[in-house]
This record gives C-alpha cells, structure tokens and sequence, in this order.
C-alpha cells in the first residue's frame, strides 16, 4: 500500500508561503551553525574528527545525548503509543532517565580511565583477543542499520507524507544530502552543535503544539475525562477493538494480562536500555567528548531531565489527538483505517501529524515540520558518526594494522556516504511495510539482541574475574537464544484485537519484557559458569578498565598493552630524537606550505572542507592516542563542580521517583 494515495490532512491545510519561509530558514540556520563548528574546531585528527577534540562543555553534550535519543521516531511512535494504550510507553522515557545517569557516574569513569575511543575498543582491551571486538562491532552496524535507520527512515517518511505530500525520494535526498554534508566535513563536533540548535528548535515547536493541543481539548480535566470515552463509532462487534484500556493512566501494570506487565518494566526494560545509555557508541561517544568528567555528567544531568518533557510534550499530545479526532485516529474497523491513513492494522501513528496539520496557523506549521525534520536529521547524523567511527576504528583497523591519521579520516568520511545511500535504499522497505507488521518486526531485533551485550558490559566492567572466554560465548548463547525467539515472533505475529490467540505458549505466555530478563539470566549463567572455568584475565586486562581498578596507577607493563601496533608512534624518545624529530618536522613543515601553495585553489578548498588542510609526511604516521597518564588525570574533579553535579543527581533522581510514583 502506498501511503501517499491515502488522505492526508494537508489536503484541507496546505502549508502557506510563511511555513516555507520558516522552513527555509531553518535549514539556512543548520547550515551556518555546521559551518561555524567546521570553522571552530580541529577536525585533521582522529580524536579532532571522531571525538571533537575531548574538548566539549556539558551543554552541548547533553543536548546532543537528547537529540541523539529523541529522533523522528518517538514524535510518531510516542504520541501513537499515547492514542492508542495510554500512558504505558513513557515507563521506557523515564527508564532512560536512570540509565543515562548511570552512565556518567558508573560506566564514564571506567571508559574514560582505559582512555578507549569505541565501545568495541573496550571490550578487546577489557578481554583481549579480537573476536569479541569484531563480534560487537559488526553486531552495532547491524542494528544500527536495520533498526535505527529504518525507526527514523519510517517515521520520517510517514511525517512527510502525511504533511507535506512531498515526493518522497526528493525530501529524503535533500534531507539526507545537508544531513551528510556537515557529517562528512565537520565530524562530531559539528553534529553536537547541529544537535544542541535541534533541541531548541524541537523543544520550541513541541512546547507550543502542547498549549494548543491543551487549549483545544480544554485543559487537563478534559484530557483525564475525555480519554477514556474516545470510542470511534464504527468498531468490529463483540472485541475489544477501539475502547481504551482501563489502566491507560498507569505506568505499573497487571503482571500477566497487560500490554506492559510491572515486573518487566522493572527489570526487563532495563537491562536493553542499560546497553543503549551505557554501552551504545552513539549515546557514549558524546560523552567522551566531554572536556573533563565532570562535564559529561553535567551532560548527563542536562540529558536526564530533558527526558521527563516527552510525557508532556509527545505522550499526552499524542492522547488529546485521540479525543479530538476519534473516529479517525482511534479507528478499530481494519477497513475504515484503511481508507483513513492506508494501514489496516490502526491509525494511531498519524495522531502527532494531525494536531500539526489541523490546529497550528500559518508560520507555526512550518516550525513543526522544522521540530519533525530535526529530529529525522539529529539521529540520523548520530547513527552516521558512530557508525562510521566503529567500522574505522574496530574494523578497519583490524584489517589494516598501521593506518595513517589520512587514511582513517578518509575511511571514516567515505563510510558516511555509503550509510546515505543505504538510507535511500531503504525508503521502498519502509513505504512497503506500512501497511502490513514488517515494521513492527524489525523493531523487535533490538529487544532480543540487545540484554546479551548489557550483560557482557556489565560483567566486563563490575567483575574482574570476567575473562574473553565467558565474554564470548555468554554472547553467542545470549545471541542464539534470542534469535530463535526472534524467528517465531516472525513466524508466529500476534493476533489483532478482534482475532484468537493460538500461538505457542512461549510466545502466548512468556511477555517479550520477561523474555529479556530470562535471556539475561542465561547469558549471565554462562558468563559465570565459563569464566570460573577457565584461566584468568591477565593484569593488563583488568587494570584501569574495571571500577574497582579505574586509579590504578600506571605501570610500565600497562603502558607496553596499551600501545598496540598502529596506536601510538614512539610514546618516550631521547633528548636527541626530539631534536631530531623536531629538524624533521621543521623541514616538513616548509616543504608542506611549498606543496600548499602550488595546490589549486579547488583542491586546497577541498581539504579545509574537509578538516584536511595539509597532507605531509606527519599525517603518514600511525594514530596516536592519548598516554594512560593523561586518561587517568581526567578522572580528577574540582571539589565544587563535582559537588554541584552530585546534588543534580540527588535532585534528579528525586523528581524522576516522583513521577513514577505519581502515575504508577
């Protein structure tokens, strides 16, 4: 089914020549501020390009952990979820709260101390060997690609066609060629700038959507009167198709019949959000590029309550769309949603783009096209850096064992382009999966796939018994386990409302939420049972790369682990290889500005656009990482900053209970 043969509000609300306006705007104001951060930081080396030079204030960071987080995705699924189940969804929101302070208190400081750059990285130094690395590596590829990218693509796609009525393969190109463009030329650095003005720019749009929505419907007692009476009039007979759930204001729900049973929300949402926020190369690479760790976990702290706005700005939205606009976003009979919004399955993910198309005047409409094209835009460039600091640094790498700082920044920036043109070739999947459960499917790799790496992190980084043995095949029977359930939700898909249940009882009785946590279980098992049964790890293997290690102090043997092969040209030289080294150096810098002048002005343009301005003999030698000395100083903290962050913490933690509480 193609959904742009279906209405769409934007036939009765065409965007005027102000939404234009301020669309046009908006991608001259990304533009200029990639520009601005291109011009402003030191993107001709690996940590300049991949980690912005470590040298990122709390704000940025935070705002860049929550526009990483919040893509198209939640803007259709978040206020889908609140039309059509209630307030359930937003448990993995405020889940997420917890998990991303972890992160700066628990998990930051240890990554930081082994001085890593990916998370793959950290496994083979924490285990040693490199199938574990590759394993991981190539796996974080995989979801990136078939979740990540298809939840934005699909969600993008939809908001586009639902609003714009723009051709889709145009809209996407365009967004995807100015997404690509600062990507590729500015690095990190230039996607944490973008990421913070995305965030003011989502937050600005949601926030006003939120008053009108609120002002429609009538205010807050008309939300908690309304919803649950939002029955649409046409419904399959004698099911319970279209009536809301009674527990649609809980959080905490039965643990044997409900949608989202307690216990599992509890336990098994968090140990797949513990691998997003604490282990993900997307959400700890921005971390690390923290200029001190007090700065990531002010980070943190800025991300973790901008994660309580979603429930009052997508979430509850998402459920007045459903009051005012019944009979079309709550539709129950498969032929009507059919008709409605192309999908015979519901409509309740067209819930967002109605209250943007139907009560926002002119000028504001273009601003909310603006919030849902920054959110496609701001994940979709997380997931193109990371993605492409991964494959250079764990695969590449591993492939080519001396690579010069040149040859990486090359690999990296091409392996951008070449995730572009996947998102493209995406476009046919994710239009064809609309109107049946492909989508619905894809989304569930990421629950089976995602507790075997919590759990190996875990182990890695609180156990020091834990050795690459228990590491490895902990993953593959965590893996193996979690792919045959994967295939029966394939073979088996869960009945609609209106249809018997007759799938086996694994799937019928087992909620995928205690599935995770059984799956955790067997993997910890193994990793326990092998570790103990095999040698273990060798002291370069636990020191500064566990939390009960992280100051150890540094020894020469540790220096000689961590100076792999292609990690770091000659780390001590005598007094008269600096001199000699610096004669050298001073003759290649005067044959390197010769070379420079005699470039064209084309080329040389190239290259600063690039962060790639020289290219002489210096550029030609293996990446240099920071000493271990360095690594471990950047775990001091100023006793006032760190005392500031601490109370946050207390504070943040304390609003986060309340809430829960409140709606439990």
């Amino acid at each position: 089914m193609d959904p742009s043969a279906s209405p769409s509000p934007s036939s009765r609300n065409p965007l005027s020549t102000v939404d234009v306006v301020v669309l046009v705007v908006y991608f001259l104001l990304i533009l200029a501020v990639g520009l601005w951060s291109m011009w402003k930081t030191k993107r001709s080396t690996v940590d300049g390009y991949f980690l912005a030079g470590k040298n990122m204030t709390w704000w940025p960071v935070g705002a860049s952990l929550f526009a990483s987080n919040i893509g198209s995705g939640h803007f259709i699924g978040l206020a889908g979820s609140g039309a059509a189940a209630g307030i359930g969804a937003i448990a993995y929101e405020w889940n997420g709260i917890v998990m991303v302070l972890l992160l700066g208190w628990l998990f930051l400081p240890i990554y930081v101390a082994s001085g890593v750059m990916t998370m793959p990285e950290y496994l083979q130094r924490r285990f040693g060997g490199r199938r574990t690395q590759i394993f991981i590596a190539v796996l974080s590829l995989f979801i990136y690609v078939f979740t990540k990218i298809s939840v934005d693509m699909y969600a993008g796609a939809l908001f586009i066609q639902l609003a714009l009525q723009w051709n889709i393969y145009w809209a996407v190109l365009m967004l995807l060629s100015i997404t690509a463009f600062y990507t590729v030329a500015g690095g990190l650095a230039a996607v944490i700038y973008t990421d913070a003005v995305q965030t003011a720019i989502m937050l600005a749009g949601s926030l006003t959507l939120m008053g009108f929505s609120f002002a429609e419907v009538g205010g807050w007692d008309a939300l908690m009167d309304g919803y649950p009476k939002a029955v649409p009039s046409i419904r399959v007979p004698n099911s319970t198709c279209g009536i809301p759930r009674d527990d649609s204001f809980h959080i905490f729900r039965d643990p044997v019949t409900s949608d989202l049973p307690w216990p599992g929300v509890m336990i098994g949402m968090s140990i797949p959000s513990m691998w997003y926020w604490c282990s993900d190369q997307v959400i700890v690479q921005r971390s690390l590029s923290a200029k001190t760790l007090t700065h990531a976990k002010g980070g943190s702290l800025l991300a973790a309550y901008l994660k309580m706005l979603p429930f009052f700005i997508i979430m509850l939205p998402g459920m007045i769309s459903r009051i005012l606009y019944t009979d079309d976003v709550a539709c129950a009979d498969p032929d009507q949603c059919d008709q409605i919004c192309g999908n015979p399955v519901g409509c309740s993910d067209t819930a967002y783009a109605r209250l943007v198309m139907e009560l926002l005047p002119a000028g504001l409409r273009g601003l909310m096209m603006a919030v849902m094209i920054a959110a496609l835009m701001s994940s979709l460039t997380s997931i193109f850096n990371s993605a492409s600091t991964i494959f250079t640094m764990d695969l590449w790498k591993t492939f080519r064992s001396r690579p010069s700082e040149w040859e990486l920044m090359i690999v990296g920036r091409l392996f951008v382009l070449v995730l572009v043109v996947v998102s493209v070739l995406w476009i046919p999947i994710v239009q064809a999966s609309q109107g049946g459960q492909l989508f619905i499917y894809i989304q569930s790799i990421s629950t089976y796939l995602q507790p075997p790496v919590s759990i190996i992190f875990l182990a890695g980084c609180f156990w020091k018994r834990a050795n690459e043995k228990g590491a490895f095949w902990g993953l593959v029977v965590g893996m193996l386990v979690g792919c045959i359930r994967m295939l029966l939700d394939f073979i088996y898909p869960a009945p609609l409302c209106y249809e018997d249940d007759d799938r086996p009882a694994v799937l019928k009785y087992v909620h995928y939420l205690y599935f995770s946590t059984l799956l955790s279980f067997i993997t910890l098992v193994v990793v326990v049972v092998v570790s103990l049964a095999t040698e273990e790890p060798k002291p370069e293997q636990i020191s500064r790369l566990t939390w009960f290690t992280r100051f150890d102090p540094v020894e020469p043997s540790c220096i000689s682990s961590v100076v792999t092969p292609g990690r770091m040209h000659g780390l001590e030289a005598t007094g008269g290889e600096r001199d000699s080294n610096r004669t050298a150096s001073q003759q290649r810098s005067d044959s390197s500005v010769s070379a420079i002048h005699s470039q064209s002005r084309l080329t040389s343009a190239l290259y600063w656009l690039c962060g790639m301005e020289r290219r002489n003999e210096a550029s030609d030698h293996p990446v240099t990482h920071p000493a271990p000395v360095e690594a471990i100083s950047s775990l001091e903290e100023k006793p006032r900053p760190r005392l500031v962050v601490n109370v946050n913490l207390l504070i943040c933690l304390s609003v986060t209970a309340f809430l829960v509480g409140y709606w439990a």
